[in-house]
């Protein structure tokens, strides 16, 4: 779902301009080792939960939001694990974007939390064992792999 801003944003610049948008990446492993992804309907690709950060949301809200919203699972965000960006994309719809990424590293609130499609942006979802994920970028594995190295530490993508 396009957020309101953006739907106004883009009444103001139009499809064409390249909007530079805060997001969050959640990714949500529990005690088990399985991290909990889902199958995007734009792209029909396997990520971890992601969105758009609201006008005056903190990024952590905002992640566990996003989480809840397109899978049920409550979760709590632990630390934030890394601060990267997209490469710019073209939405089905014509749209441009980029995001700054804030990736949080999370778990659910609750033990034996099931996860469900609660919204369009998904086809499926489900929870996947660390060392059998499905087919996916090599950037999202290495966003999971990110926080599943479990440093101290943010880690920053370089500059190019």
């Amino acid at each position: 779902m396009i957020p309101d801003f953006v739907s106004d944003l883009r009444r103001a610049v139009g499809p064409d301009c390249l909007l530079w948008l805060p997001g969050v990446v959640a990714v949500v492993c529990d005690e088990h080792r399985r991290v909990l992804l889902q199958r995007r309907s734009a792209a029909n690709l396997w990520t971890p939960l992601s969105g758009i950060v609201e006008p005056g949301e903190a990024p952590a809200a905002a992640a566990a939001r996003e989480v809840e919203e397109e899978t049920g699972v409550r979760v709590v965000v632990e630390s934030l694990a890394a601060v990267t960006h997209s490469p710019p994309v073209t939405h089905a719809n014509g749209d441009r974007a980029q995001y700054l990424e804030l990736v949080f590293a999370c778990r659910p609130a609750g033990a034996g939390q099931a996860a469900q499609v609660c919204d369009d942006e998904s086809v499926e979802v489900g929870w996947f064992p660390l060392d059998a994920l499905p087919p996916m970028s090599a950037r999202m594995r290495e966003i999971i792999a990110t926080v599943e190295e479990d440093e101290p530490a943010a880690w920053f993508a370089p500059a190019p």
